[in-house]
């Protein structure tokens, strides 16, 4: 049996990035895919290139901002769109599925924009509410999957200037301690587990000029999984092709391959 794929993508409008994916898809044949920022309403989303590419779909959309997606060559059963704690859902920002004999959860975590912002706070609360979420609704125990972009680089070897970076966005202690406290509830970077060389990102800033040439990076999408999962993985990567091309996001997808 072929080991199964399973990749992470931040699309950055998948209108927009359509082509890109499309071709990235035909290439790589995922069996897993999540989606990050799809910017666009449930009721526009773009099934039909899909669902000819031989995918099943879940989604959770938001008019401008944000929006997720998991795309399975299985059935997906939903399980939740949205935290379940009674505060703000977030909707468009978590989908937890079941397909392919595993749960899968996809999330967008808030960016936060300025440190001690009331933005930065609430990122630091949506973490701990994402911890009690998988508390519920998941067990270390099982094997799971959590792909997405959760906006935080988890180690200096993730980031291109970590003395820099330090205390910034995405790279704030706050930030990763949180990240860690998640992690410790029972889940392994599976790039990690594979990949212990530093300078490996998925994220360029438009805003740099020659970010991606001058390897101007961060490595703030992940492909997570509960021990008994991670135990079956065989390989992790990155694959720069589809930010290399015309039209690209400004992430570019990050990959594992599981027995």
């Amino acid at each position: 049996m072929a080991p199964l794929r399973a990749a992470s993508f931040n699309v950055n409008g998948i209108r927009a990035r359509m082509p890109v994916l499309k071709s990235w898809i035909q290439r790589v044949q995922p069996d897993i895919l999540a989606l990050q920022e799809t910017k666009v309403p449930d009721s526009e989303f773009p099934l039909g290139p899909l669902q000819e590419a031989g995918y099943v779909c879940a989604f959770c959309g938001g008019k401008i901002f944000n929006g997720v997606a998991v795309l399975s060559r299985g059935p997906i059963q939903v399980l939740q769109e949205g935290l379940d704690d009674g505060g703000p859902p977030d909707r468009e920002r978590l989908l937890l599925v079941s397909t392919l004999g595993l749960k899968v959860l996809n999330t967008y975590v808030p960016q936060g924009t300025a440190v001690d912002s009331d933005r930065f706070h609430y990122k630091i609360s949506w973490l701990e509410r994402l911890r009690e979420f998988m508390e519920r609704r998941l067990s270390p125990h099982e094997p799971s999957l959590w792909l997405g972009d959760f906006n935080v680089a988890p180690e200096p070897m993730d980031v291109y200037d970590p003395e820099g970076l330090a205390g910034q966005i995405g790279f704030h202690p706050q930030e990763r301690a949180a990240l860690e406290r998640l992690r410790a509830w029972g889940w392994v970077d599976v790039f990690r587990l594979h990949v212990k060389e530093k300078a490996h990102y998925t994220f360029w800033d438009y805003r740099i000029r020659g970010a991606l040439s001058r390897g101007l990076g961060w490595r703030v999408d992940h492909i997570w999984a509960t021990r008994p999962l991670a135990a079956k993985s065989l390989r992790a990567w990155i694959d720069l092709e589809p930010r290399r091309g015309q039209r690209p996001s400004d992430h570019t997808p990050i990959l594992a391959e599981f027995d």
